[in-house]
């Protein structure tokens, strides 16, 4: 059982340390969080990759996680009173290979109605290649 209750709003980061949580397995940081608008970090190692001739490629499920990231946490820095909310369609797009390293995934929100909140993200790496992109749609749920 959970120390968190389901209803408890609180940033991915602050879950107690002996609550496994995706954000803390994979060793994401939230630099920047503002409404509508937030930045996921991750250093992603070859543990995460497949060998390549070319060198080792980040698998692209875990490139779509950070993007989905990206664009929940900006859907979540949206939400009011008791609303939650599930992605209910992402499409990612690979423009060339991720390889391990520093990933930067900017996630925004683009548009909110009062049911679902449409939201984009890319992902970088160090350097400011354009690696990936997203788009999601998160439908809105009261939690009651």
């Amino acid at each position: 059982m959970s120390d968190v209750e389901p209803d408890e709003r609180r940033p991915w980061e602050d879950v107690p340390d002996k609550v496994p949580h995706v954000w803390r397995t994979l060793g994401y940081r939230r630099p920047v969080a503002e409404p509508g608008r937030v930045v996921v970090e991750w250093d992603a190692s070859a543990d995460y990759a497949f060998p390549s001739e070319s060198g080792h490629i980040v698998h692209g499920g875990l490139v779509a996680t950070i993007l989905d990231t990206a664009m929940g946490g900006a859907c979540w820095t949206l939400l009011e009173g008791d609303e939650t909310f599930l992605t209910a369609d992402l499409h990612t797009e690979f423009h060339r290979a991720t390889r391990p390293g520093l990933l930067r995934a900017d996630g925004r929100v683009v548009h909110r109605t009062k049911r679902v909140m449409f939201c984009a993200a890319e992902l970088y790496d160090a350097e400011g290649t354009h690696l990936a992109s997203a788009r999601c749609t998160q439908v809105l749920r009261s939690a009651r």
